[in-house]
């Protein structure tokens, strides 16, 4: 069953270093004593939430988010955001930020994050891996899904036919992956006229049962879903599917219009 992140234990971890994997995408690693009360899930799309005081609002201390939101206006919550962690080990917590310049809340503050700085967060949450049964993988994103995908590339058994189709800014935003020799990585450059949905539709993929990872843009996620479940009549519980953003789109405005939408599908259902 997923699991969510947005409530529970408030963890509290120190940064130990950053490193910066290419010009749009930093590396945050951290660790501290409270990294033992962290328990990771089975999910390689494992997630989760920072936490992001806001100025001028005094808090609870020590830190707690329930007490924060107990104690607080709602308008004076901390901000949450939702982070892949791309590893864990009893030592360090690892996650990669996406860096768009000074735009946006969490890049600007992973890129200026320096050794001794806290990091706080909730979680963790997840729904997908890589079935262990599955005939063939494909994975399908941005930069924004890369660490997710990257994870699953880890945990897909040797022997089995998978696709990766991960779409970057340019050629120095490619990493290199751990895939299996089975494995198929195919980096698309935004702005070529080379698409992911293109390269999808394109894919010849082989018989037996699939199971697919789709995550990123929200209009691409969109198109593709009606590939996956329309042309080629998957069934639901064969793929993982979301919008992690909409292009044209900040964080803030991209979650009201998520939030309109799904209760516009509730009210519909209702």
């Amino acid at each position: 069953m997923p699991e969510k992140a947005g409530r529970g234990r408030t963890t509290r971890l120190t940064v130990l270093r950053t490193e910066w994997l290419t010009p749009h995408l930093v590396r945050i690693v951290a660790g501290g004593p409270e990294l033992a009360e962290f328990t990771p899930n089975a999910y390689s799309d494992q997630y989760v939430k920072i936490i992001f005081r806001r100025p001028g609002v005094d808090y609870p201390e020590p830190f707690d988010m329930a007490s924060a939101r107990e104690q607080l206006p709602r308008e004076q919550w901390p901000v949450l955001r939702t982070y892949t962690v791309r590893r864990c080990t009893d030592d360090e917590l690892v996650l990669d930020f996406v860096y768009h310049g000074e735009e946006g809340l969490a890049g600007p503050w992973a890129a200026g994050l320096k050794p001794g700085d806290e990091v706080l967060f909730l979680g963790p949450g997840g729904a997908y891996a890589p079935d262990q049964a599955a005939d063939w993988h494909l994975l399908v994103g941005d930069e924004a899904a890369l660490p997710a995908i990257a994870a699953a590339l880890e945990r897909v058994p040797a022997g089995v036919p998978a696709w990766a189709f991960v779409e970057v800014a340019g050629p120095d935003e490619e990493l290199p992956l751990d895939t299996g020799d089975a494995t198929t990585v195919r980096w698309l450059h935004r702005g070529t006229g080379d698409t992911l949905p293109a390269a999808v539709r394109a894919l010849d993929l082989p018989t037996g049962r699939g199971q697919v990872f789709v995550h990123g843009e929200a209009g691409m996620v969109k198109e593709l879903r009606g590939h996956l479940f329309g042309t080629l009549g998957l069934d639901r519980d064969q793929v993982s599917i979301s919008g992690y953003w909409r292009r044209g789109m900040d964080d803030e405005a991209f979650r009201v219009a998520k939030r309109a939408e799904r209760e516009a599908e509730e009210n519909g259902a209702a």
